[in-house]
């Protein structure tokens, strides 16, 4: 994390999100300031709180993209929630709490996955012995074979291993099949019904707990020698692997680093006529008053163990086109002290985004019809004329950002990605030609925009 700079932050998230300087100067600001705090003496570490953003803006113009790079940058744990879902009937305050549990879960993965990483190439070495045991079965030496034998014959054995073991490398056995053994664990099938949506939400390990007591059972089965090699470094690696540790440093990560995307937060804002409030707004303010606990730090049971959200980082989204951040009620919007507002995107961003961000629409099309041997190439002026055009339809019907890139883009490569394999041609050339006479009807006639566009 000492690397991580704002400054080298936002020049990361700039390879992925065109625009929105504002936002990315304030996650960086966030971000760096979790690091800052983790070099205080730790009873200062306990005064100072995340400063939670909301930010305010149109869809499809980088807030889930901003908050989902961050967390891939920084290693940590992290979920996307819509705060609408809580006002979906069947849901019940305590619900609230499960997005706490869903990152934890994804904590305690991030951390077994990085163990995993660690001990990959150890679980490789022991996956490949058994592989070629299985191959081969190397006769047991006689206990009174004289030492000097004895020596003769591992060697022998030793060379012969090292052999097979370089053909399996090569793949030379990629389609031979070997009978393995695999474990099989059978908890019974129940389910426990309540107002609070079952045993998970008390925290409660139920089906970890069935596990220990259910029978383990055994069978043999014959699967390709890569599928053998793939199934015993699974379980090589997790002779590695400290569950205990893994639960320890899940939930640490969880809570010191742990980041919800509270999408859809405008939904639950409450709006008022004449100071009277009514209907589902109640509903929407009952959310909200669910919310303001795990955002201002409580504790929340899981089947690991308790975990802490008071340092958990929450950034918050929404549109806000019906409602404005102070419809939110006084304590919530406490506790979101940082307020970005998003800019809808030009033609200019939009064409940027197809030129200039990592792994951009055209390097993806023409990847996956490289895969199939064909050559795409769109001509610059080709990706000004779906820049364009996406932003001309996004004008008259319904701004959605840079997803409208994604079905513009759809529409004029249907017919070649639906002809290839077995085109007449090897190589397809997109110019600004092609892509009107592609778009020409749908653009003009806005009701068939509504449908395909």
């Amino acid at each position: 994390m000492k690397h991580l700079t704002p400054k080298a932050i936002v020049h990361y998230l700039n390879e992925y999100i065109i625009g929105q300087e504002a936002a990315k100067r304030a996650v960086a600001v966030a971000i760096r300031n979790r690091w800052r705090r983790q070099q205080l003496d730790a009873e200062l570490q306990r005064e100072i709180t995340p400063k939670n953003i909301i930010l305010i803006g149109p869809t499809g113009v980088g807030k889930t993209e901003i908050a989902r790079r961050l967390a891939t940058l920084v290693g940590a744990p992290f979920i996307k929630v819509e705060a609408s879902k809580f006002t979906e009937v069947g849901y019940v305050g305590r619900d609230v709490e499960s997005m706490v549990r869903d990152l934890v879960e994804v904590g305690i993965n991030l951390v077994r996955a990085e163990q995993r990483e660690e001990v990959a190439s150890k679980a490789r070495e022991r996956a490949l012995d058994r592989v070629v045991d299985h191959l081969h079965k190397f006769d047991k030496l006689d206990p009174t074979l004289p030492d000097e034998e004895k020596r003769r014959r591992l060697d022998q054995q030793s060379k012969q291993r090292a052999k097979i073991r370089e053909k399996v490398i090569a793949g030379h056995f990629d389609e031979e099949e070997i009978e393995i053994t695999v474990q099989e664990s059978k908890a019974p099938m129940f389910e426990i019904f309540g107002p609070q949506g079952g045993m998970d939400q008390m925290g409660f390990d139920m089906e970890g707990l069935m596990e220990k007591f259910a029978p383990k059972k055994s069978k043999n089965v014959k699967v390709k020698v890569p599928d053998a090699l793939a199934k015993f470094v699974e379980e090589e690696s997790e002779k590695f692997i400290n569950p205990d540790k893994v639960k320890r440093e899940g939930i640490e990560r969880t809570q010191q680093m742990g980041i919800i995307f509270l999408d859809e937060i405008d939904k639950v804002a409450v709006g008022s006529e004449g100071g009277k409030r009514s209907g589902p707004d109640v509903s929407r303010e009952g959310v909200q008053r669910d919310l303001l606990p795990v955002v201002e730090g409580c504790t929340v049971n899981t089947k690991y163990g308790p975990v802490k959200t008071d340092h958990v980082l929450f950034i918050a989204a929404g549109a806000f086109h019906m409602s404005k951040p102070a419809d939110l009620i006084p304590e919530l919007q406490g506790r979101f002290p940082i307020r970005v507002e998003l800019t809808s995107l030009t033609a200019e961003n939009l064409l940027a985004i197809l030129n200039e961000t990592k792994a951009a629409l055209p390097k993806q099309y023409e990847a996956l019809l490289g895969s199939e041997n064909v050559k795409l190439e769109f001509t610059p002026g080709a990706l000004k004329r779906i820049a364009e055009l996406a932003f001309e339809i996004n004008s008259r019907i319904e701004n959605i950002g840079a997803r409208r890139l994604h079905t513009v883009m759809e529409r004029v490569l249907e017919d070649i990605m639906f002809d290839v394999p077995g085109a007449a041609t090897d190589f397809v050339r997109i110019d600004e030609q092609f892509v009107d006479q592609r778009l020409k009807d749908a653009v003009k006639d806005e009701d068939l925009s509504r449908y395909i566009l």
